[in-house]
């Protein structure tokens, strides 16, 4: 990562190089966002693709309050 900065550091005139604090948390966020939506979009992506070898759940049944079961005298 630090090389993709290297370059845009070192062209610009010394006085320009200077990061201060704000600058190093927007970078530090820029960097955790970019993880956490990586992780996000793997995740997603993973159930997908397990989603398409899975064989289909059987529907469940349900019964309301109101219908008869076989409990019933």
């Amino acid at each position: 990562m630090l090389q993709l900065f290297t370059p845009l550091i070192s062209t610009l005139p010394e006085k320009l190089a200077y990061l201060d604090p704000g600058s190093g948390s927007f970078i530090l966020q820029v960097i955790l966002a970019t993880l956490l939506a990586s992780l996000f979009f793997l995740k997603s992506f993973w159930r997908r693709l397990i989603g398409v070898f899975r064989r289909p759940e059987k529907p469940e049944e349900h019964h309301s309050k109101d219908a008869p079961t076989d409990k019933d005298p």
